[in-house]
């Protein structure tokens, strides 16, 4: 996959997260996996339309999802991840990907859309993305583990 995709979605990721709340964005990881992703937690899917095509995801695992919800409410108390708890995370996957789609513009890729996001949340889900392969980042936002996942082809 060429680095021109991928670093505009991180350079969003790491830009948009200490605008909503959190200190230390760290890279831990980097690995190119198939098209198949198995996921514990949550995971919030964008999809990608235009010149490059796909989704973008955000995962976590509930816990983590917890204290994500928790730090972006302000430190509300989070004790189960609750709509306004799925609306918060939603939201910064929705935030994360819109910058993505600026940063793209910086690079000349023009005209992506993206979709609204869709929350999926299960103890041992997969998910099965219409591109060849997917490039994982491994997070650790404060103290929260985190993964990106981007799936985008040029059409």
């Amino acid at each position: 996959m060429d680095v021109n995709i991928i670093n505009p979605v991180l350079e969003a990721f790491v830009g948009i997260l200490p605008q909503i709340g959190f200190q230390k964005v760290e890279k831990k990881g980097l690995a190119l996996e198939d098209c198949t992703l198995h996921y514990r937690g949550i995971l919030v899917n964008i999809g990608v339309l235009g010149p490059l095509q796909g989704a973008i995801l955000i995962g976590m695992d509930m816990d983590s999802a917890k204290q994500f919800a928790s730090k972006m409410m302000m430190g509300m108390e989070v004790t189960e991840l609750d709509n306004l708890a799925q609306s918060a995370i939603s939201e910064m996957a929705n935030m994360v990907c819109a910058n993505a789609c600026t940063n793209f513009v910086k690079t000349g890729i023009n005209d992506l859309d993206i979709s609204p996001p869709t929350l999926l949340i299960g103890s041992d889900g997969q998910v099965r993305l219409a591109v060849p392969n997917i490039i994982v980042v491994d997070f650790l936002v404060d103290d929260i583990s985190m993964k990106v996942y981007v799936g985008l082809m040029n059409r």
